[in-house]
């Protein structure tokens, strides 16, 4: 289930917000703890104890293994799936409302975007699952996550082709020894429905083969509405299955196969005119109600870990991502130089597409924990291989169709079968070293490097990089860490693909980026609650920008898109995430952020800021336990004032989401049940989220979710 909100308009909030995330460190100061709390890589669950903790000790993905966060020498948010389930979470959106330094942009066509630390993620380069790359083109299943992974700054030195901003990795639940049987039902005020299936167990006596399943059918209603009165509607199938075989006591096999069906009508968002404000009303679709997306994702992966000795361990996967869709668009604009599609109509320019994208990924990794000379090394050597393939048909029908609102028109005889074929593809390689060296109880060191190499077709399309990673760790306590690290990143561009586009087939140079970061880590309470802070500085140079048409040329284009100059985001973040008493638990997060391209000094876009780059953005999600049984939640979330266009003339405002949440856990007939009512958009404020003055995200109203899960 998902809340949107409204909120204030005023940057003050943004400091409200953050005396509140300050405020609670000094509180957890004074907060008596009488839970027993493990290590750092978990907490122990008390015994009678009914909900899970906020806090997860490693990110799996920063460092390509099991290393602790407080010796990883980066920002890094962890959010489990405990947090997205009590926040009755339906998509990757609502899980990274959760930090700060991610805030969304256009959500049209059935997929999402998503900028961290200002920098927009790739489809192609900036989404992860079990450190593999993705292709994210859609809207992520995330029923089948255990976490996700905020990795902040260039990783491009273990991942070769990554943004600037960072990466977001997406870990999937493992199979369990025990049987685990899990039913979920969940439904909104509009009436989506969600039902959800989780087991696990082990196949046979010895406990070697074991499995994890999950199964999903959502039928979602959405709240805006087509001009004829239909509203928006989501048919979701999924389907995953991991097995897990002891073929020895030192060789593990693992296989994962995962399948998505999502099919849902085209909302492209709203139009802003030059004052920001949204064109009209809140709840008008601008697109036909013919007008759908149709995505079939597969992915199928197998992952072999063997540990050699001792001290050494080899683990080599590999995934093949088969993604269709067809999209059957109308494609409709404001008519050039109108801000009044009631008085002068818009148009429309439909047409129906079939793409076809294949990644195939592949990496092998040798880790090590050895001493010499009275240093101890935790040693990565490793490579990875992703073969991309990109082919498309498309069917376009009448362009700049004048329409008027409220008369749809009928759907055209479209039919991609009758369009030739596209075709590109590519194949990347890449090997790194990386060596994490324990020097004393108070200094580490982290060393790396990687050459990447990308080859495609064509003279000049060959691509080299070499990523240096260097960090450093002080622990002036057993608790606490202070960390520098410095980073590259290395993004290939490819050509542009937009056919309204003035540049359409123009090769694009790699974007290059570097980052230097400081930070702290502290735990506090025994582990418990984790408390972090960090100033980064990040340039990128070759930087891609498109931007719209003053005047349509003779060939119908809208857009341009050009390369040079540098984009600039400087700025600080803090967090808190664990538990702060034995009943209250917190995940909160605030994050400044300056931002700005760097162009030749008669270039408009000098000194400007991206789109959907907040200068001031929070968030805080808390739950407080008034019996074994019964918890109460409270979140809040502030997103700053962005622009939404290049040029910096149209501004969304800033906003204020409150959310309120209740669970209640029962025992009926031996079955564990969990009831739970979500509130979201308290306060039902109006609200503008993310993309940008022709494709706005508009903010749903107060919203009701419920929710029933009962475990077997």
């Amino acid at each position: 289930m998902s809340v949107k909100c409204r909120c204030f308009s005023y940057s003050r909030v943004g400091l409200a917000v953050f005396s509140v995330l300050s405020s609670m460190a000094v509180a957890a100061d004074e907060a008596q703890t009488t839970a027993a709390i493990d290590n750092k890589i978990e907490r122990i669950t008390v015994s009678g104890r009914t909900f899970n903790d906020y806090k997860v000790g490693v990110a799996s993905g920063a460092m390509r293994g099991d290393i602790d966060l407080m010796d990883t020498p980066q920002s890094v948010a962890v959010i489990p799936d405990f947090v997205t389930d009590e926040q009755l979470a339906t998509n990757l959106s609502e899980v990274l409302v959760n930090d700060s330094s991610v805030t969304g942009g256009s959500e049209k066509w059935n997929r999402q975007v998503f900028n961290i630390r200002g920098f927009e993620l790739s489809s192609g380069s900036g989404f992860l699952i079990n450190g593999q790359q993705q292709w994210s083109h859609y809207v992520q299943p995330i029923e089948t996550l255990q976490q996700v992974e905020v990795l902040k700054g260039p990783s491009s030195m273990l991942y070769g082709q990554s943004g600037p901003g960072g990466l977001i990795n997406m870990v999937t639940k493992k199979p369990t020894y025990d049987s685990l049987f899990e039913l979920g039902f969940d439904t909104d005020e509009h009436g989506s429905t969600r039902f959800q299936l989780d087991a696990g167990g082990s196949l046979n006596e010895a406990q070697t083969i074991r499995y994890r399943s999950v199964l999903v059918k959502q039928d979602t209603e959405y709240w805006r509405e087509y001009q004829d009165s239909s509203n928006q509607e989501r048919d979701r199938w999924l389907g995953y299955l991991n097995l897990e075989f002891d073929i020895t006591d030192d060789l593990l096999l693992s296989l994962k196969y995962d399948h998505t069906q999502d099919k849902t009508g085209i909302d492209r968002g709203g139009w802003l005119n030059s004052d920001g404000d949204l064109i009209g009303g809140k709840e008008i679709i601008w697109d036909m109600p013919w007008a759908f997306t149709d995505n079939t994702i597969s992915n199928l992966g197998a992952e072999l870990t063997y540990h050699i000795s001792s001290d050494w361990k080899v683990k080599a996967g590999y995934n093949d991502q088969q993604f269709n869709r067809q999209r059957l668009d109308s494609s409709p604009s404001l008519v050039r130089g109108s801000e009044d599609p009631f008085a002068d109509g818009y148009t429309i320019s439909a047409f129906d597409r079939y793409d076809d994208w294949q990644h195939k990924t592949g990496f092998i990794d040798f880790t090590s924990q050895v001493e010499t000379f009275g240093l101890e090394h935790q040693l990565l050597i490793g490579a990875n291989m992703l073969e991309y393939y990109y082919g498309v048909q498309r069917d376009s029908g009448q362009r700049g169709q004048l329409v008027m609102p409220g008369q749809p028109v009928a759907k055209p005889d479209l039919d991609y079968h009758r369009a030739s074929l596209s075709e590109n593809d590519y194949k990347h390689y890449g090997f790194y070293l990386q060596d994490l060296i324990t020097i004393n109880d108070t200094w580490q060191l982290l060393a790396g490097v990687r050459y990447d190499e990308q080859k495609k077709d064509g003279e000049g399309q060959n691509n080299y990089a070499v990523s240096p990673k260097v960090g450093v760790i002080y622990s002036p306590a057993e608790n606490g860490s202070i960390y520098f690290n410095y980073s590259k990143s290395f993004v290939p561009q490819g050509s542009v693909n937009n056919d309204l586009d003035v540049n359409d087939g123009m090769n694009l140079d790699p974007e290059y980026g570097e980052q230097y970061e400081v930070g702290t880590k502290w735990e506090l309470f025994d582990a418990s609650l984790l408390l972090t802070g960090a100033i980064f500085d990040i340039k990128v140079s070759n930087v891609t920008v498109t931007e719209d048409l003053n005047v349509i040329n003779a060939a119908g284009d809208q857009t341009i898109t050009t390369q040079s100059g540098e984009q600039h985001h400087r700025g600080f973040e803090v967090g808190a995430q664990g538990q702060v008493s034995e009943k209250w638990f917190v995940t909160s997060s605030m994050m400044y952020l300056d931002a700005e391209y760097v162009r030749p000094a008669n270039d408009s876009l000098n000194g400007k800021t991206p789109v959907d780059a907040p200068e001031w953005s929070a968030n805080i999600w808390t739950r407080y336990e008034m019996t074994e049984n019964l918890a109460f939640n409270f979140g809040a979330v502030y997103v700053g004032e962005r622009f939404a266009n290049t040029s910096n003339d149209i501004t969304k405002e800033a906003y204020v989401r409150f959310d309120l949440g209740a669970a209640y856990n029962m025992d009926v007939m031996g079955t564990d049940v969990n009831l739970r009512l979500n509130v979201q958009n308290l306060f039902d404020t109006d609200y503008l989220a993310g993309g940008t003055n022709t494709d706005v995200t508009v903010g749903e109203g107060r919203n009701f979710g419920l929710a029933l899960q009962a475990k077997f």
